[in-house]
């Protein structure tokens, strides 16, 4: 993976690399808008202003999707971007319901076609950098959503096709299925991956490697675990938007969560002795992995992207890389469900399991 600093860094020291083997050149932090809207901040003309300190930043690579605030993510950024459209590298998403029509989701073709159009609309421009699949979907074929997203590259209107928390035996299938038909292949995956969340160190980052594919990672603060804002001494607020929308990730009775608050002490006393805040620590741990090509931030006000744009220089020793390993093991995740999307086959307990037989049953 090439890798440049940027020359209109803006005094940020901006790194530039290529995503995946496209030859398209993404800053090392990419812009996540998932808190533009009525998920995080609901003035537009405030989350603009952060969509336009980004790119005075260096940031030159914008992500969103559409299920994002029900498509206002996608709106926003289509506004920002009036003007200054071919300076971003623009990607946005498609699987996730839009609607309580059954067919309004998923990665069907029927659907992906209809939402790219629906895309392309609210983000006012004729041609989408990358477009991912937001989550697998194991009642349609690869081959059938593979198919949908040729046609819509061949056309014109997508750059570049990616996928987002596959694991690793589905991304090898996509990369044969795609071989094997003369499909447009994934360039990129888009997987959970923080201090907390590492779980993507075993299979999933070096499959992409394999495959060439560039990788960009979401979530290197862990929901904002590793901004230091959630301390054993204060708990965590359970009717905030994000843990009252994933109580899972938050819900400090589960093992998983009290492992993060213990880690949280550590890691801070961790990053005080080598010279950083939290936030830039985990932000550098994020990017540190040759693995990875970009590391989604997702600030929702101007003080936010200051904060994280200031830690764009951080690299981190050998020995606070070890300190780290020895916090959190290389490839453990400590909550399950940080891990971006588990099979039905654990989180539904039929898949487990015969079904009864009544001639014996007790």
């Amino acid at each position: 993976m090439s890798e440049v600093t940027s020359a209109t860094e803006g005094g940020t020291g901006m790194r530039m690399r290529t995503l995946g083997g496209t030859g398209i050149k993404v800053s090392a932090y990419c812009l996540g808008a998932m808190m533009f809207g009525q998920w995080g901040n609901p003035d537009h003309g405030e989350s603009i202003e952060v969509i336009h300190a980004a790119l005075e930043g260096g940031v030159n690579f914008i992500d969103t999707a559409d299920a994002y605030s029900g498509g206002e993510s996608e709106e926003i950024v289509g506004e920002a971007l009036r003007g200054r459209r071919d300076e971003v590298v623009l990607a946005t998403k498609v699987h996730f319901p839009m609607s309580a029509d059954p067919n309004a989701r998923g990665n069907s073709r029927r659907w992906i076609v209809r939402e790219a159009e629906n895309s392309l609309r609210r983000l006012r421009t004729d041609y989408i950098d990358l477009y991912q699949i937001h989550r697998p979907d194991l009642d349609t074929d690869i081959e059938e959503t593979l198919s949908a997203l040729s046609d819509l590259t061949h056309s014109g209107k997508v750059r570049a096709i990616g996928s987002s928390a596959f694991p690793a035996e589905q991304i090898v299938e996509a990369q044969w299925v795609a071989e094997r038909r003369g499909y447009v292949r994934f360039r990129c995956e888009q997987p959970p991956y923080s201090i907390f969340a590492r779980g993507i160190e075993t299979a999933v980052l070096p499959t992409c490697q394999r495959y060439g594919m560039g990788v960009i990672t979401w979530s290197p603060l862990a929901a904002g675990w590793l901004t230091g804002k959630y301390r054993a001494e204060t708990g965590v607020d359970m009717t905030g938007h994000r843990a009252a929308r994933l109580p899972v990730r938050f819900d400090q009775s589960l093992p998983g969560n009290q492992a993060k608050l213990a880690a949280v002490e550590d890691l801070i006393k961790l990053a005080a002795d080598a010279g950083h805040s939290l936030t830039h620590l985990a932000l550098a741990f994020a990017s540190a992995n040759p693995a990875v090509t970009s590391v989604i931030i997702g600030p929702r006000t101007i003080d936010q992207l200051t904060d994280l744009l200031a830690g764009a220089t951080v690299a981190l020793s050998d020995d606070v890389l070890d300190e780290i390993d020895k916090i959190v093991a290389p490839g453990v995740t400590l909550n399950a469900p940080d891990a971006g999307w588990l099979p039905p086959t654990i989180t539904d307990p039929a898949k487990r399991r015969r079904p009864h037989d009544s001639r014996s049953a007790a």
